[in-house]
Protein backbone atom coordinates (compact mmCIF):
# COMPACT_ATOMS: atom_id res chain seq x y z
CA UNK A 1 0.00 0.00 0.00
CA UNK A 2 1.33 3.43 -0.77
CA UNK A 3 1.39 6.34 1.03
CA UNK A 4 -1.49 8.95 1.23
CA UNK A 5 -1.20 12.68 0.66
CA UNK A 6 -3.63 15.16 2.22
CA UNK A 7 -3.78 18.82 0.94
CA UNK A 8 -5.81 21.51 0.98
CA UNK A 9 -5.28 23.34 4.41
CA UNK A 10 -4.35 27.15 5.07
CA UNK A 11 -5.79 30.06 6.99
CA UNK A 12 -9.03 31.35 7.10
CA UNK A 13 -10.89 33.39 9.16
CA UNK A 14 -14.10 31.91 11.85
CA UNK A 15 -17.01 31.16 9.55
CA UNK A 16 -15.36 30.35 6.62
CA UNK A 17 -14.72 27.17 4.50
CA UNK A 18 -11.92 24.75 3.60
CA UNK A 19 -12.11 21.49 1.33
CA UNK A 20 -9.25 18.91 2.21
CA UNK A 21 -8.26 16.01 -0.14
CA UNK A 22 -6.74 12.64 0.66
CA UNK A 23 -5.24 11.51 -2.04
CA UNK A 24 -3.67 8.20 -3.01
CA UNK A 25 -1.01 8.84 -5.56
CA UNK A 26 -0.15 5.52 -7.40
CA UNK A 27 -2.49 3.01 -5.63
CA UNK A 28 -6.49 2.75 -5.02
CA UNK A 29 -8.65 3.47 -2.33
CA UNK A 30 -11.41 0.54 -3.53
CA UNK A 31 -11.98 -1.60 -0.68
CA UNK A 32 -11.24 0.98 2.57
CA UNK A 33 -12.98 2.82 4.30
CA UNK A 34 -11.58 6.39 4.78
CA UNK A 35 -11.20 8.39 8.05
CA UNK A 36 -9.98 11.88 8.54
CA UNK A 37 -8.25 12.98 12.05
CA UNK A 38 -7.51 15.72 13.66
CA UNK A 39 -4.21 16.86 16.16
CA UNK A 40 -3.81 20.02 17.90
CA UNK A 41 -1.07 21.77 19.27
CA UNK A 42 -0.28 19.72 22.98
CA UNK A 43 -3.46 17.11 22.40
CA UNK A 44 -3.67 14.04 21.15
CA UNK A 45 -4.84 12.86 17.74
CA UNK A 46 -8.59 12.56 17.63
CA UNK A 47 -11.28 10.93 14.84
CA UNK A 48 -13.25 13.54 13.05
CA UNK A 49 -14.85 11.41 9.93
CA UNK A 50 -15.06 8.24 8.74
CA UNK A 51 -16.80 7.41 4.87
CA UNK A 52 -16.94 3.52 4.26
CA UNK A 53 -16.31 1.77 0.92
CA UNK A 54 -19.05 -0.74 0.55
CA UNK A 55 -22.22 1.80 1.13
CA UNK A 56 -20.77 5.41 1.28
CA UNK A 57 -22.08 5.41 5.01
CA UNK A 58 -20.84 7.97 7.18
CA UNK A 59 -19.74 9.17 10.85
CA UNK A 60 -18.96 12.01 12.53
CA UNK A 61 -17.74 13.89 15.59
CA UNK A 62 -20.05 15.60 17.43
CA UNK A 63 -17.94 18.80 17.22
CA UNK A 64 -18.43 18.64 13.22
CA UNK A 65 -21.39 17.46 12.67
CA UNK A 66 -23.38 19.74 10.70
CA UNK A 67 -20.48 21.79 9.37
CA UNK A 68 -18.06 19.17 8.15
CA UNK A 69 -19.32 16.80 5.22
CA UNK A 70 -17.21 13.65 3.92
CA UNK A 71 -17.26 12.01 0.44
CA UNK A 72 -15.12 10.17 -1.82
CA UNK A 73 -14.41 10.09 -5.65
CA UNK A 74 -13.07 6.05 -5.96
CA UNK A 75 -12.47 6.57 -9.57
CA UNK A 76 -10.33 9.51 -8.49
CA UNK A 77 -8.99 7.51 -5.53
CA UNK A 78 -9.47 10.88 -3.80
CA UNK A 79 -11.26 11.53 -0.20
CA UNK A 80 -12.82 14.99 0.51
CA UNK A 81 -13.90 16.86 3.72
CA UNK A 82 -15.56 19.79 2.98
CA UNK A 83 -15.09 22.05 6.17
CA UNK A 84 -17.83 24.80 6.73
CA UNK A 85 -18.57 27.31 9.09
CA UNK A 86 -14.50 26.70 11.21
CA UNK A 87 -14.19 27.91 14.21
CA UNK A 88 -10.81 28.87 15.92
CA UNK A 89 -11.14 25.21 17.80
CA UNK A 90 -10.87 23.54 14.67
CA UNK A 91 -7.28 24.54 14.52
CA UNK A 92 -5.00 21.61 13.66
CA UNK A 93 -2.95 19.17 11.67
CA UNK A 94 -5.23 17.24 9.56
CA UNK A 95 -4.66 13.69 8.85
CA UNK A 96 -6.15 10.84 6.25
CA UNK A 97 -5.79 7.67 6.82
CA UNK A 98 -7.15 3.82 5.73
CA UNK A 99 -9.80 1.95 7.85
CA UNK A 100 -8.69 -1.45 8.62
CA UNK A 101 -12.03 -2.63 7.29
CA UNK A 102 -14.54 -1.60 4.26
CA UNK A 103 -16.51 0.05 6.98
CA UNK A 104 -16.44 2.50 9.40
CA UNK A 105 -16.76 -0.25 12.15
CA UNK A 106 -14.57 1.54 14.64
CA UNK A 107 -13.17 5.31 14.85
CA UNK A 108 -9.78 4.93 17.12
CA UNK A 109 -6.32 5.45 16.06
CA UNK A 110 -6.04 1.72 15.95
CA UNK A 111 -8.64 1.17 13.76
CA UNK A 112 -6.52 2.75 11.03
CA UNK A 113 -3.54 1.55 9.16
CA UNK A 114 -1.83 3.78 6.57
CA UNK A 115 -1.62 7.65 7.61
CA UNK A 116 -0.80 10.41 5.38
CA UNK A 117 1.99 13.10 6.34
CA UNK A 118 -1.04 15.68 7.37
CA UNK A 119 -2.05 19.29 6.47
CA UNK A 120 -2.27 22.27 8.52
CA UNK A 121 -5.50 24.25 9.01
CA UNK A 122 -5.61 27.23 10.66
CA UNK A 123 -8.91 29.35 11.54
CA UNK A 124 -8.10 32.59 13.11
CA UNK A 125 -9.34 36.45 12.75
Amino acid sequence: QGQLVESGGGLVQPGESLRLSCSAPGFTLDYYAIGWFRQAPGKGREGVSCISYSDDSTWYADSVKGRFTISRDNAKATVYLQMNSLKPEDTAVYYCATHLRDVCSGHGIDDFGSWGQGTQVTVSS
